[in-house]
C-alpha cells in the first residue's frame, strides 16, 4: 500500500462527500494520534519511559499513514497540512477544513484523557496530562528553537517521501521512525510537540502554566513549516535545473 502523494494533487474534487470523508479522515487520524500518543505518556511513563513513548508516537502515526494516506494524505497536524499548502498540495479551503478537523480531533482525546484521569481512577503518570512545557530543562529560547528544528525535520521528510516520484511504499515508514526519532529528541526538553493540535488538546483541559505556554507550541511548528516548505522548494528546484542540464549536456554529445 502506499501513502497518498500530498503534493501536486490539489485535491480539486467537487464531491463534497469525498471531502467530508477527507475532512472525517483527518479528525479521527489526529484523535487516535493524541489520544493513544499523549496517553502512552499519561498512562504509562513510569513503566516505557521517554522510549516507550516517542514509539507509541511514530508506530501509531506509521500506521496511520498507511491507513488513512489514501484517505487524505493523513496530515494530522496543521504544521504538516501548512507545509503541504505552502507547496501548493492542497487549497487554503481544504487546508482550513483538515486544521479544523485536527483541533477538533485532538481536543476530544485532550477531553477523554482528562476524564479518564478525574473518574476513571487512571493516575497522571506526567502529573501535567501529557501538555508540553519549558522552564525545568530549557528556557523559552530554546524551546521555541528546538521546536521550529525538529517540525522543520518532521515537515521536510513528509514533503519529500510523499513526492510523486518518491520510492514507493516507504513514505508510511519514514514518517514514523523520523517521528521517533523526533520524540526521542524533544521529550526531555518540552516533551515534544512539533505539532499545534497534539498541544492544544491536553494544554485546554490542564490549564494553569501548559495553557499559559501553549503558544510557544503553536507559533514554532508552525515556522518550522514555513521552512521546511522553503527548503523543499530549493531542493526540488536545484534537482530540476541539474536534470534539465544533464538532459542539455546528453543532447549536445549526441
Amino acid at each position: 500500500m502506499q501513502v497518498r502523494s500530498l503534493e501536486g494533487r490539489g485535491h480539486r474534487s467537487s464531491d463534497w462527500g469525498i471531502a467530508v470523508r477527507r475532512v472525517l479522515a483527518e479528525g479521527v487520524g489526529t484523535f487516535v494520534l493524541v489520544f493513544f500518543g499523549v496517553g502512552s505518556a499519561v498512562f504509562g511513563a513510569d513503566r516505557i519511559g521517554a522510549v516507550g513513548v516517542a514509539l507509541a508516537f511514530g508506530l501509531v502515526l506509521l500506521a496511520l499513514a498507511y491507513a488513512l494516506g489514501p484517505m487524505s494524505g493523513c496530515h494530522v497536524n496543521p504544521a504538516v497540512t501548512l507545509g503541504v499548502l505552502l507547496r501548493r498540495g492542497i487549497t487554503a479551503r481544504e487546508a482550513g477544513g483538515y486544521v479544523a478537523a485536527q483541533l477538533v480531533g485532538a481536543i476530544v482525546a485532550g477531553g477523554l484523557l482528562r476524564l479518564l484521569v478525574a473518574v476513571g481512577g487512571i493516575r497522571d503518570q506526567t502529573r501535567v496530562l501529557g501538555t508540553n512545557g519549558w522552564g525545568d530543562t530549557v528556557n523559552g529560547v530554546g524551546a521555541f528553537v528546538i521546536e521550529v528544528l525538529l517540525t522543520f525535520l518532521l515537515v521536510t521528510v513528509v514533503l519529500l517521501v510523499t513526492r510523486a516520484d518518491a520510492v514507493p511504499g516507504f513514505a508510511g515508514l519514514a514518517i514514523g521512525l523520523v517521528l521517533t526519532v523526533i520524540h526521542l529528541v524533544g521529550i526531555p526538553v518540552t516533551g515534544t510537540s512539533v505539532n499545534p493540535a497534539r498541544s492544544i488538546g491536553p494544554a485546554l483541559f490542564e490549564g494553569g502554566t501548559a495553557f499559559l505556554q501553549l503558544w510557544l507550541f503553536v507559533l514554532a511548528p508552525l515556522l518550522g513549516a514555513v521552512l521546511a516548505a522553503g527548503v523543499v522548494h530549493l531542493l526540488v528546484e536545484g534537482n530540476r535545473r541539474l536534470e534539465v542540464e544533464g538532459d542539455r549536456v546528453a543532447a549536445v554529445g549526441r
